[in-house]
């Protein structure tokens, strides 16, 4: 059996993910070597993985873009963050690597100093990225803005004006420091563009699959996209979410700060009167002031699984995380995408025909009431996304894909077992 080194960053949202492959490896033998967040190492091993700690400085810095007011802006203070992680994210993996001596390392993608180190490494890797990567595709809009497909002229003229304004800019700069990046921290040499530094994992798990996902004519086989593969702690439910009875309304917000929390409340107003319970959770935090009227409950944070199992319909702030989950089990989705990657999750939910996207800037609770109600009755693209997810075997498929690229196997795009498509 193998070691693997695992290597995450300070994001819930991108440590599930990876712990859902990881315990799939566990479970087959491999000896698991994790540096993760302080705050995970307890729930870490408990399920056996040998886990440390990151560096703690990378804990402390924190994603700043809610303060931005434009999408370049918020690329450029999303890339600040990295860029300033990646410089301890470097010398902390390496250490991991001196001490575990492991046969493969995964990576976060957005750990970009720890991709370096583990390119310059020579050691079979492997990267998961729980969102659609940041990379160009043919036939496909300019990622970052959630612009729907088109091929017409004016779909054409959006697609290249926000090309030159937007996109190139920020892939200049993030080509530029991140060679500067993989200079310093691992003495690699510089990249030719940005899409090679994205994928120059030699595998990237992605955490969707069609119909959610767009089809890519040119991602395979380095990009492979592997459904649900996120674990979920096994949390006891809040004593005040217990004994709820009727159709639920999840609503979730991000576990990162970026001041959505008005989603929640626009939420609680437009659906204060209907026949439904709404379960709200804000894991940055609840304001003591928050009115919540009595088909609600508001909590900081709760087994989002269980509660998806009796919903009627999510509504969620973008995370694909979250969307993922309730989509798993053909919940439709209101989208009300806050900044990120999350114009692009809804997109591919509108996509999909999976749901219904709501703009930040037209939230108000009668725009919201209707969304949901919408939503609600878009259960066949739900139930489809469910099964294109389930098809693309999670975590099992994602462990025979790393298991592919230990030394001795010959297969790098590994074939999924035939019994895991039967799940």
């Amino acid at each position: 059996m193998a070691t693997i080194a695992a290597y995450t960053g300070p994001s819930a949202g991108h440590v599930m993910p990876m712990v859902g492959v990881l315990v799939a490896l566990r479970a087959r033998g491999h000896r698991i070597r994790l540096r993760t967040t302080r705050a995970m190492l307890p729930r870490m091993r408990a399920l056996g993985l040998q886990a440390d700690a990151i560096d703690p400085r990378i804990e402390r810095l924190e994603l700043d873009d809610w303060q931005s007011r434009s999408l370049r802006d918020d690329l450029h203070s999303i890339m600040s963050t990295f860029l300033e992680r990646g410089e301890l994210e470097g010398p902390d993996l390496r250490s991991l690597l001196d001490a575990s001596r492991p046969d493969l390392v995964m990576t976060d993608i957005n750990c970009w100093g720890a991709a370096a180190v583990a390119e310059a490494s020579g050691l079979p890797w492997v990267a998961c990225s729980p969102y659609a990567p940041f990379v160009r595709s043919a036939g496909l809009p300019p990622y970052g803005p959630g612009f729907a497909p088109g091929d017409g002229p004016i779909a054409r003229a959006r697609d290249a004006l926000f090309d030159r304004l937007v996109l190139r800019p920020a892939e200049a700069r993030a080509l530029r420091e991140r060679n500067a990046l993989r200079a310093r921290v691992a003495g690699l040499p510089p990249a030719a563009s940005n899409d090679d530094l994205v994928r120059s994992a030699p595998l990237t798990l992605v955490a969707s699959a069609e119909p959610l996902e767009y089809r890519h004519v040119d991602w395979e086989p380095d990009l492979q996209l592997v459904g649900d593969i996120a674990w979920e702690p096994p949390e006891p439910m809040p004593r005040s979410l217990r004994g709820i009875e009727g159709p639920i309304v999840v609503v979730t917000t991000s576990a990162e700060l970026q001041l959505d929390d008005q989603i929640v409340r626009t939420a609680l107003e437009a659906l204060h009167d209907e026949p439904v319970t709404v379960v709200a959770t804000m894991p940055a935090g609840v304001d003591p002031r928050l009115e919540v009227p009595p088909n609600a409950r508001v909590v900081e944070f709760a087994p989002h699984g269980p509660l998806l199992d009796r919903a009627m319909c999510a509504i969620t702030y973008g995370g694909t995380g979250v969307t993922v989950k309730a989509l798993s089990r053909a919940v439709p989705v209101v989208v009300v995408p806050w900044g990120r990657d999350q114009f692009e999750v809804a997109a591919r939910v509108e996509h999909a025909g999976a749901g219904v996207r709501v703009h930040r800037r037209r939230l108000t609770p009668a725009a919201l009431r209707a969304a949901v109600r919408e939503a609600s009755g878009m259960r066949s693209g739900a139930q489809a996304a469910a099964e294109g997810l389930r098809a693309a075997g999670g975590a099992a498929r994602a462990a025979d894909l790393v298991e592919a690229r230990l030394p001795g196997d010959e297969d790098p795009t590994g074939p999924a077992r035939a019994d895991d498509h039967a799940r």
